[in-house]
């Protein structure tokens, strides 16, 4: 995909989507990390579940701490892996505590230091909490790079590499929630709505799928 191509298709998911964003349900920074915490290997709609419960009693690194273990997994056992997260949780909560006075450290090193916190991880809480032009791979964003020409790569970190380089700049920030969200309900892993892709005509994929 050349670069008047890939500054079509974002100007395509802008038009369709101007302002995208996160489908998991937060209003602080700390919100969102322990959403995304408790979102990995799970579905929005399951976390969501369990904040819209959760922060109104305990939205904040103290106010979770104390509850421990014992009393977070109530908010949280339909989710996968809720032990191993609610341990992780904890732990992220009492450093915070600890290192940055209660509050999510807007630095890539810290985040990756906080407990179940991976390169993805900080990416999306740099992006999506405090603005910065990262690229969180997810198998969203993996498989619609690959699959379109966008940006190839043999793994996450190379198409994280390679969106940052050929991601027009003016659509950096919100490329990502862009690719998700196209990854989530169209450019689907196993039947591509490609009857309804509104980047269709500048998609490389050789197996385009256009029934209904």
């Amino acid at each position: 995909m050349n670069p008047e191509k890939r500054r079509a298709f974002f100007e395509a998911l802008k038009t369709n989507n101007p302002k995208p964003t996160t489908e998991l349900e937060y209003s602080t920074p700390f919100e969102l990390l322990a959403a995304v915490l408790l979102s990995a290997q799970a579905t929005d709609v399951s976390v969501n579940k369990g904040t819209r419960i959760l922060f109104p009693i305990a939205n904040t690194p103290k106010a979770i701490y104390e509850l421990g273990e014992k009393g977070l997994i109530p908010y949280i056992q339909h989710i996968g892996l809720y032990k191993t997260k609610a341990k992780h949780l904890i732990e992220t909560c009492r450093l915070l505590m600890e290192r940055h006075d209660g509050e999510v450290p807007e630095d890539r090193e810290a985040l990756e230091a906080l407990p179940g916190v991976g390169r993805k991880t900080a990416n999306v809480i740099l992006n999506t909490a405090f603005g910065h032009p990262t690229m969180a791979v997810d198998t969203h964003i993996f498989r619609v790079s690959n699959r379109t020409g966008l940006a190839p790569g043999k793994d996450v970190l190379a198409v994280e590499m390679a969106l940052l380089k050929r991601v027009p700049k003016d659509f950096l920030v919100d490329a990502h929630h862009w690719l998700i969200l196209h990854g989530r309900y169209t450019c689907k892993a196993r039947k591509p709505e490609c009857g309804q892709c509104i980047v269709e005509p500048l998609c490389s994929f050789k197996e385009k799928n256009f029934s209904k």
